[in-house]
């Protein structure tokens, strides 16, 4: 095929109304992009979580260390 029964090919392949295995196939590969997307979300929350419980934890110990008696953890209802 040259290139211009390959350029018909595919404006042709694009106007073609898609059969409902192919509906599917591209419905599935978009639910598997929006769940990596979503568990991307997931670990960058999980890690900010991390890094601001260790902060406090630093930062109450500090305080103690300097003398302060005065320190409030306000814990959270979720635990991770």
């Amino acid at each position: 095929m040259n290139w211009r029964q390959l350029t018909i090919q595919y404006v042709k392949d694009l106007l073609r109304a898609k059969t409902p295995v192919e509906m599917v196939e591209k419905e599935l590969t978009e639910a598997q992009l929006a769940k990596l997307q979503a568990e991307t979300s997931v670990e960058y929350s999980q890690a900010i979580v991390d890094y601001n419980k260790q902060r406090i934890m630093r930062l109450s110990k500090r305080i103690q260390e300097l003398g302060g008696n005065n320190v409030r953890i306000i814990e959270s209802k979720t635990t991770n």
